[in-house]
């Protein structure tokens, strides 16, 4: 008998292994990388107050410091031969504290204590009884996350030893135990998950981006980043930066909508709010078409004289007129390429005034310079020699300032013509004795 249980326990132990690729599949549906949820066409008027809806109940920060009660492994049973209502068997928190219903499975079943930190939930009953048959579901619960997995195995009881085993039918695993004898039901999934407890304020973000009219989704523009732990981050022009806003209280309320206040024209677009929590593996995405309209004009009062009850009053604009509109999108280029550009520009002006300057500058002196040369050679025709500085002199006394050139003057004496010889040479020196001459003019 104690040799067919090891080799009972041993078939367990690789029907568990076994298993493992087949219970490691979730039951649910996986979440896509980025599930599109919805997607609208709204229209408000312009300078309004636009509210474009993005709630998730799922991305509610609850703070409830309830970190170790979140998640919860529980087996029930139904399906038993007599017949009756599914009854819970056992649960277990992933704190470690287990909970057995009836007095009469206790010691009984048993579920590992690392069951979340190494994925591992199957149920192993010691001994098995008749009243055991039926089929069991391991349900894996996340409360925070809303994740609810679930997985069957259907256990026969029987008393011939040959037809212990087990195999799939298809849908589930069903495991033929002989009575008395262990049996293991296994349930193993090890996703993060389950098996990891991370600071969820800082798994969780949502952003919101704006597509201008013309441009594809890979080219939008980010306008705001939400984080969990409070931290907020704001792009996009300065235009629409300081008109819109989300809710202080987005994560505890899990209302992400985003507020334009006032709205205009050139706000319209398709705006994307993107939810993330990668604690839980929740992407999600909301879309928005944004168009804007032109404001509704109120009707004047019935007593004002805009309304045909006075004729002193002004006439109304013509219904008939469509008031046109235009929206100028302005792309700004980014990345260095475009300041190199601009410095290009300006480098290669200022190269463009240099030579400019120096072509000025050339073409002035070799004007000057031609100038010059001309002036010299009329200069020279005129005089027909060269002038000789040493011609001109200072005469002494009343004499006066002759030029170098020879005048031809008819003088009356030759006194007169001495005295214009001696003004164009020098005198010479002559020794002149002062004694002799006051002589002289004392006999006269």
């Amino acid at each position: 008998m104690e040799l067919r249980s090891q080799v009972m326990v041993w078939e367990l132990v690789l029907l568990q292994s076994s298993a493992v690729l087949l219970s490691s599949v979730p039951s649910g549906p996986v979440p896509a990388a980025s599930s599109v949820v919805s997607e609208s066409t709204v229209s408000w008027a312009a300078g309004a107050l636009a509210v474009l809806r993005c709630q998730s109940p799922r991305m509610v920060w609850t703070q409830d410091r309830l970190h170790d009660r979140q998640r919860v492994v529980h087996w029930d049973l139904s399906g038993r031969p007599g017949g009756g209502p599914t009854r819970r068997l056992v649960d277990m928190y992933s704190a470690g504290e287990q909970r057995v219903y009836e007095p009469r499975d206790r010691g009984r079943l048993l579920l590992p204590l690392s069951a979340f930190h190494d994925g591992n939930f199957s149920l192993l009953i010691r001994a098995v009884e008749e009243a055991d048959a039926g089929l069991y579901t391991c349900n894996l619960h996340h409360h925070y996350c809303h994740l609810y997995e679930t997985l069957a195995v259907r256990l026969e009881v029987t008393d011939n030893p040959r037809e212990a085993g087990a195999h799939w039918d298809g849908e589930k695993e069903v495991l033929v135990v002989e009575r008395g004898t262990p049996a293991l039901l296994t349930c193993v999934n090890r996703a993060h998950v389950w098996t990891d407890r991370h600071l969820e304020e800082a798994q969780q973000v949502v952003h919101w981006d704006r597509q201008p009219p013309g441009v594809p989704h890979d080219r939008a523009d980010r306008l705001l980043d939400l984080y969990a732990s409070g931290e907020r981050r704001a792009y996009g022009p300065p235009f629409l930066r300081d008109r819109v806003a989300v809710g202080a209280d987005a994560f505890a309320r899990g209302d992400f909508s985003l507020r334009i206040d006032p709205l205009e024209p050139a706000d319209e677009g398709t705006y994307s709010c993107h939810l993330h929590h990668h604690y839980c593996g929740l992407h999600e995405r909301r879309i928005f078409h944004l168009r804007v309209t032109e404001p509704v004009a109120e009707p004047p009062p019935r007593d004002s004289p805009g309304n045909g009850s006075s004729h002193s009053g002004a006439p109304g604009p013509d219904p008939t007129l469509a008031r046109g509109r235009s929206v100028i999108n302005v792309i700004v280029p980014e990345g260095r390429a475009h300041f190199f550009q601009q410095l290009g520009y300006v480098l290669a002006t200022l190269l463009l005034f240099i030579l400019l300057l120096i072509t000025v500058v050339l073409a002035t002196r070799q004007r000057r310079r031609g100038g010059y040369e001309y002036s010299d050679k009329k200069s020279g025709k005129s005089k027909g020699k060269d002038v000789n500085m040493a011609e001109f002199a200072v005469a002494t006394g009343d004499q006066a300032l002759y030029r170098s050139e020879d005048i031809q003057l008819d003088y009356k004496n030759n006194i007169l013509k001495e005295r214009a010889e001696l003004g164009h040479s020098p005198l010479p020196v002559k020794n002149i004795d002062l004694d002799r001459e006051f002589r002289k003019e004392y006999c006269k």
